[in-house]
């Protein structure tokens, strides 16, 4: 079993590669977001622990997934939403009735 940091880069790529095959390197920078040197690095250190292969042709490469028994380590990432508050004005009135105590 390979362990993966949750939310890494190499996290993310094999979640892409999990949904989507086949998928060339052009694409799954453009899915990712990223830059070219970032995912060079990323796929280079996939293909070192023997987790991806690449298959170059004349116009494109595609990524091979080899293994498939990963477990995802770390906490999930989330996204807490802020909790917009009212602060509004108190009012300013004065209360006229009874008043009890």
């Amino acid at each position: 079993m390979i362990e993966i940091e949750r939310g890494s880069l190499e996290a993310r790529i094999i979640e892409v590669l999990l949904e989507v095959y086949p998928i060339t390197t052009e694409e799954l920078r453009k899915e990712l977001a990223i830059s070219e040197k970032m995912l060079e690095r990323g796929l280079a250190r996939l293909q070192t622990r023997g987790i991806i292969a690449l298959e170059s042709l004349p116009d494109k490469v595609f990524i091979r997934l080899l293994r498939r028994d990963f477990h995802f380590i770390g906490r999930k990432a989330s996204q807490r939403k802020s909790i917009k508050r009212s602060g509004g004005k108190k009012s300013t009135k004065e209360y006229d009735g009874f008043a009890y105590g």
